[in-house]
């Protein structure tokens, strides 16, 4: 993977800066957006370039081990980012304390998910952290998964919803990177990388995360107010897993 090209610098400074202004989380909402609109759109950029010169972006495949605690809800996050930026995840047995994830993908859009899940789970603890569990809590830990789920699922929508925002502007932009050329170059990028991922792993099922605390809605609020995005969408809270 290339990491040491400007667009990715640039990136991957907005991404440290929101992590570095928990004082001033209007600011740091503020670069969190920046760096996921950045990503976003160097991410088409990046596809439509290697689609006429493939040797700037290959098929790549990466394992990622998540250590507890909170592994499942860590991959969770992971997978619903990466999903989100044309990924397929393989979540693996194996791990001795935590979970193994394969993810399949783009180089550039391997090294994208990794930027802002690391960017985000930085940014859910501190917020976790921040928030106490209501006082009639009776299980103050199932409160905190729920609220963590909650927040995951806010957050990936929001990097769905940038991601979405990045094709259409590319879709309205001139002759040549137009609707059909960027539809076109996602979608056999996202075949590419299904069939790699079917082959590597024939027989799957999907995992669902479940929660039993009540905070999924106050941390799926504070994932909206992360503001990683570029257009909000309603809450459509789910706990699956794909």
């Amino acid at each position: 993977m290339t990491s040491d090209n400007a667009p990715l610098k640039r990136i991957r400074k907005a991404a440290r800066q929101s992590r570095g202004t928990r004082g001033n989380p209007r600011r740091g909402r503020g670069l969190t957006g920046k760096a996921a609109q950045l990503m976003a759109r160097y991410g088409i950029d990046r596809a439509l370039l290697a689609a006429t010169q493939p040797q700037t972006d290959q098929p790549a495949d990466k394992v990622i081990t998540i250590p507890s605690p909170w592994a499942a809800v860590h991959a969770h996050l992971l997978c619903g980012i990466a999903s989100a930026m044309r990924c397929r995840c393989i979540l693996l047995n194996g791990a001795a304390s935590g979970t193994l994830v394969h993810i399949f993908g783009y180089a550039c859009d391997i090294e994208r998910t990794e930027i802002l899940y690391t960017s985000l789970l930085l940014q859910m603890h501190h917020a976790l952290a921040a928030t106490p569990a209501p006082q009639e809590t009776r299980s103050v830990r199932a409160w905190r998964r729920s609220w963590l789920l909650g927040f995951a699922t806010a957050v990936t929508a929001r990097v769905r919803a940038a991601e979405q925002n990045a094709a259409g502007q590319t879709a309205a932009g001139p002759v040549g990177t137009g609707t059909q050329t960027a539809a076109v170059v996602l979608a056999s990028r996202e075949q590419v990388i299904a069939r790699r991922a079917a082959t590597a792993y024939p027989i799957t099922r999907t995992a669902r995360v479940t929660y039993s605390g009540t905070g999924y809605r106050d941390g799926y609020t504070t994932g909206t107010r992360a503001d990683i995005g570029t257009t909000r969408l309603s809450p459509r809270p789910t706990a699956s897993l794909r």
